[in-house]
């Protein structure tokens, strides 16, 4: 698995489960799924020799970010690398303007957006579709890096637009939002596929707060999401976990926000709250195993992310208090805290969803000191 974060964790300990041997390629040893136990070689994400040495002999490479430059993952495959999911299908990850236009074109609801190279194509495009609006990063933005509202014409902020000769933003409608969903699937190269439970996530700064399943909206709409997830997985060929980031206007539109084709927030609930993990699931298609069920073992299941607010804060030390909330079941990722920092999370399961998250609310504010 390229990359060591807290996902290659995760993963590691499915691996030890199924027996399966997993090394991660890590930027340094004191990546969490080293500091795991996860075996490891070391490159850089965009240090082609590096990645070619570090993943010869592997039947299987796959990956736990995005940040692999396409050529370089281009160059693996014709060394002969199996790449789950491959090149192809990681640039719709990768790449926000191929993935919005690609998508389009094949029918999947977007957002109204368009590659800018300046401001005075934000201002036009504001000035047709409405203000505000929202620039983003083509590549590189997560948790609310590379997302910046742009409230007027005049706001518009100095950025450098053009990257290797192409626009490197591209700006699209600011939406009203009644929900956020995530829609979690897993795809083996054969194409056995299956679905997690819709779930809806509460975003504060671009970056996910929590969770709670079932979802707060109707059956149908999220019927409908998790159509539009499994249609987008086998359009793209993915391989392993593809889950779908997706918006509900009040309006009553929804909409393709991102994808990610890899073990993902929105489904680390699935540990304790479905019959099958998605990182359990992500190896099993990976490999090409039969995938496992989905099904919750509970009514209701919430999952608090634990977010440090300051370098001060050492949630480890708080553990034994966390775990006195019975109910919660605590993963630390072995991360030192900075402002912003993602660093564990909560789960809890419960008969509804407003009983869920209060328990695993408790525990994450003890972890955090509060």
């Amino acid at each position: 698995m390229v990359g060591a974060g807290q996902l290659a964790r995760m993963t590691h300990q499915a691996a030890v489960d199924l027996d399966v041997e997993l090394a991660v390629v890590a930027g340094s040893t004191g990546d969490p799924a080293v500091s795991a136990g996860a075996p490891h070689r070391l490159a850089r994400p965009a240090d082609r020799d590096a990645l070619l040495a570090a993943t010869a002999g592997a039947p299987v490479v796959t990956f736990d970010h995005e940040l692999v430059p396409g050529w370089i993952l281009r160059e693996m495959e014709a060394a002969g690398r199996m790449l789950r999911p491959g090149s192809g299908a990681l640039a719709f990850a990768q790449d926000k303007l191929h993935a919005r236009s690609e998508l389009a074109g094949a029918g999947f609801p977007v957002p109204a957006h368009r590659p800018v190279a300046g401001a005075p194509q934000v201002v036009t495009f504001g000035d047709e579709h409405g203000w505000p609006v929202v620039l983003k990063s083509r590549s590189g933005g997560y948790d609310g890096r590379g997302v910046i509202v742009v409230g007027a014409a005049g706001e518009v902020p100095d950025l450098a637009w053009v990257e290797a000769g192409e626009p490197a933003w591209l700006v699209e409608e600011h939406l009203e939002l009644a929900a956020e969903l995530a829609a979690v699937v897993a795809r083996s190269p054969s194409g056995e596929v299956v679905s997690y439970p819709v779930v809806e996530t509460t975003q504060v700064d671009g970056i996910c707060r929590h969770l709670v399943v079932p979802a707060g909206v109707a059956a149908s709409l999220a019927g409908e999401a998790t159509t539009m997830a499994v249609g987008l997985a086998e359009r793209i060929g993915a391989t392993g976990i593809c889950a779908l980031e997706l918006f509900v206007t009040t309006d009553g539109r929804l909409l393709v926000n991102e994808l990610a084709l890899r073990p993902h927030n929105s489904g680390h609930a699935t540990i304790e709250a479905c019959v099958t993990s998605q990182f359990h699931n992500h190896l099993r298609a990976v490999l090409d195993w039969p995938l496992g069920a989905t099904d919750l073992v509970a009514p209701a299941v919430a999952l608090v992310n634990v977010i440090t607010p300051d370098a001060d804060v050492d949630p480890a030390a708080n553990l034994p208090a966390a775990l006195a909330v019975r109910a919660a079941a605590v993963h630390l990722y072995g991360k030192g805290s900075r402002p912003g920092r993602k660093v564990g999370h909560v789960t809890s399961l419960a008969a509804t969803p407003a009983e869920a998250l209060a328990t695993a609310r408790a525990a994450a504010d003890i972890l955090l000191g509060r």
